[in-house]
């Protein structure tokens, strides 16, 4: 049994508890109560601190991000300046700038003794008027070669002493080489520029104030009154050469505590505070990081171009020329500063092609142009160099065509390389013709034999008349044919002989309208003496309005000598009823080209021969070089046409090339 004494020692400390708990949570209750109001006062503080730092750096970055695109425009009108543009265009530029960005108050081209240029004032003085810290930015910016600002300074103070009209000169020093030859100067004034630039949501919510280095006061802006100085914040203008300090006011005073007693409200607005904080910053963070990329890449893609040997050209509709790369300046002897911007005429175009750049520029200026073509640029010491142009349009992100790029290769080294194929195909083409003579001198041999024994039989008769002991008179009659019919073969002899010499002498290759008969005709002598040999009958179809055609006589009477020889060779083993070599020509009106056919009967192409029967070196014949087909392909697609092969229907080959017809 429990004792009620030790029972009642025992009841007073749960009952306390109890009642304490309740005073205790209802204690806890009302300093949550009091904590969370203050809380979210200063927490409301607090944001409201960080969001006007926020919202002063965007503002910050709008300004300088603006300014910036000044400054570009201002380095292209430089730019227009050293390329020559006169002085009423510039004006006529500075004053569509203007338009663009109304805080721009006067824009001017200033020379090196500071008499003014171009203005965009209606009545602007001979010499400019600067202040004191506006020509000293102008001293730094010469000395230093990069822009500078001026210093901002009061130009007047009224009654109250807030400052009036302030202006802030910008300097971009122009040099040609290392010559200086002026300066573009642009006045901003500073009040326009709080006006223009801040945002109204923004200036409705805070007192906007330039401040100069010593904090007196350049420019305010205040839409929605004073001040109160309890947010506040400073943001200094990244300007070169001047000391500029953004500062914003916020016209909120401190939260106060009743109205912030909905603590759902106030934790609710201030989460949403926050959360528009760091999507600003995250903002802020991704565009510096895009930024930051886009500079990499561009650096990256401005190294990768410089380290191109191919030149580079870009250039607008109107001809103009917008780009060019360090290979491309290298390739014609001039700086870029010297081609950017320039219209056609261009310096590097040689005078003796300067119709056919006329056209080319007709062409592009139509809205046609020549993907690929051949050409030639000359350097400023004369020099001359082979290029191939790729031209192609340069379409910009929106799909508009904006201009033309080119890709320029200076093929000097291609051009000194053909000229060095040129000349061992001729020395291998004289040495095919000498070992062609060479493989037919025994048959020559033998058919001079035959006039020259003819010769020696009439030569011996007509003594034999002569030399008779009865001294009667001789008969001129029986004299005459013995000496005719010794003429006739020493023609005979001699017109072999005057073949063999026309085909094997060197000479330069040389295009003439020249009658494939009469081709034919100086070499026919040699293509009867191998069709004798062989015992093979040679004919030849040509027609009588077959036209002239374009081309060099001894190269083609060479590949006409090599077709019909290994046509006749092919032939050495067939029976002598199917040797019969044919040649016929015929004319092609559509493409106005002759096509020549060698048909023979013989043993024809075998698929593993016709593989590598243009290749050089390669023979079926023990005592053959290789080079004959070879050098017949080269030799007519020389003159642009082609040689190919197919087989004869009744057994052999037909060779057939083509040539270009006069005219073509």
């Amino acid at each position: 049994m429990i004792n009620s004494s030790k029972l009642a020692a025992r009841l007073p400390f749960p009952h306390t508890v109890r009642w304490l708990m309740p005073v205790v949570l209802v204690l806890f209750f009302l300093a949550i109560l009091i904590w969370l109001p203050w809380q979210a006062r200063q927490m409301e503080s607090s944001e409201r601190q960080e969001q006007l730092i926020a919202d002063t750096l965007w503002v910050e970055q709008t300004i300088r991000f603006q300014m910036g695109r000044h400054e570009e425009s201002m380095r292209t009108l430089g730019n227009d300046i050293l390329s020559g543009m006169p002085a009423d265009q510039l004006r006529e530029r500075m004053l569509r700038l203007m338009k663009t960005g109304t805080e721009l108050k006067r824009l001017m081209w200033l020379e090196p003794d500071g008499r003014v240029v171009a203005s965009t004032e209606a009545a602007p003085p001979r010499a400019a008027r600067l202040s004191a810290s506006s020509r000293d930015a102008a001293e730094r910016a010469r000395r230093g070669r990069n822009p500078a600002y001026g210093q901002p300074e009061p130009e007047t103070l009224n009654p109250a002493g807030t400052p009036g009209a302030i202006m802030m000169d910008y300097h971009l020093p122009l040099f040609r080489g290392d010559s200086y030859v002026g300066s573009v100067v642009a006045t901003y004034q500073l009040s326009s520029l709080l006006d223009e630039m801040v945002p109204w949501w923004f200036a409705q919510d805070n007192q906007i104030t330039l401040l100069d280095r010593d904090d007196r006061i350049l420019a305010r802006r205040a839409a929605a009154g004073p001040g109160h100085g309890v947010y506040t914040h400073k943001r200094a203008l990244d300007l070169p050469g001047v000391s500029v300090t953004l500062m914003t006011d916020s016209v909120k005073s401190e939260p106060k505590l009743l109205p912030n007693l909905l603590v759902g409200s106030v934790i609710a607005l201030s989460l949403a505070l926050l959360w528009s904080l760091l999507a600003l910053w995250g903002h802020i963070s991704r565009r510096l990081a895009a930024e930051d990329a886009l500079r990499q890449q561009m650096a990256f893609r401005t190294a990768m171009e410089n380290s191109l040997v191919t030149g580079l050209r870009a250039r607008d509709l109107e001809g103009r020329i917008t780009h060019v790369n360090p290979a491309f300046c290298q390739m014609v002897g001039y700086t870029e500063e010297e081609l950017v911007g320039r219209s056609p005429p261009m310096p590097y175009w040689a005078p003796e092609v300067m119709a056919e750049y006329q056209h080319r520029l007709a062409n592009v200026l139509a809205g046609s142009v020549t993907p690929q073509f051949e050409t030639i640029f000359q350097r400023p010491d004369g020099t001359r160099i082979p290029v191939l142009i790729f031209e192609a349009p340069l379409v910009d992100d929106a799909g508009r065509h904006t201009g033309w790029m080119g890709s320029i290769l200076d093929i000097s080294d291609r051009k000194r390389i053909e000229e060095l194929n040129r000349e061992h195909q001729e020395k291998l083409q004289a040495s095919a013709r000498l070992a062609t003579m060479g493989e037919i001198a025994s048959m020559l041999a033998h058919e001079l034999n035959q006039p020259l024994a003819a010769i020696s039989s009439y030569t011996t008769g007509a003594l034999n008349l002569l030399s008779r002991s009865d001294g009667a008179p001789v008969d001129s009659g029986k004299l005459k044919p013995a000496l005719e019919q010794a003429s006739a073969q020493a023609r005979r002899a001699g017109q072999i002989v005057r073949s063999v010499f026309d085909f094997v002498k060197k000479r330069t290759a040389e295009r003439q309208d020249v009658a494939l008969a009469d081709m034919l005709d100086s070499i026919r002598a040699l293509i009867e003496l191998q069709a004798r040999h062989y015992q093979v009958t040679f004919r030849s179809v040509l027609p009588a309005d077959l036209p002239l055609v374009r081309a060099d006589r001894m190269m083609i009477e060479q590949v006409l000598l090599n077709l019909t020889r290994n046509g006749i060779e092919a032939m050495a083993n067939v029976p002598l009823a199917r040797r019969t070599l044919m040649l016929e020509a015929c004319y092609d009106a559509p493409a106005h080209q002759v096509s020549v056919c060698i048909v023979d009967n013989g043993h024809g192409i075998p698929r593993e021969v016709a593989e590598r029967l243009f290749s050089p070196f390669f023979s079926t014949k023990a005592q053959g070089m290789g080079m004959g087909l070879n050098i017949c392909r080269t030799a007519i697609e020389f003159h642009g046409g082609t040689l190919t092969h197919r087989d004869n229907p009744e057994g052999g080959t037909i060779f057939t090339f083509t040539l270009p017809a006069s005219g073509a």
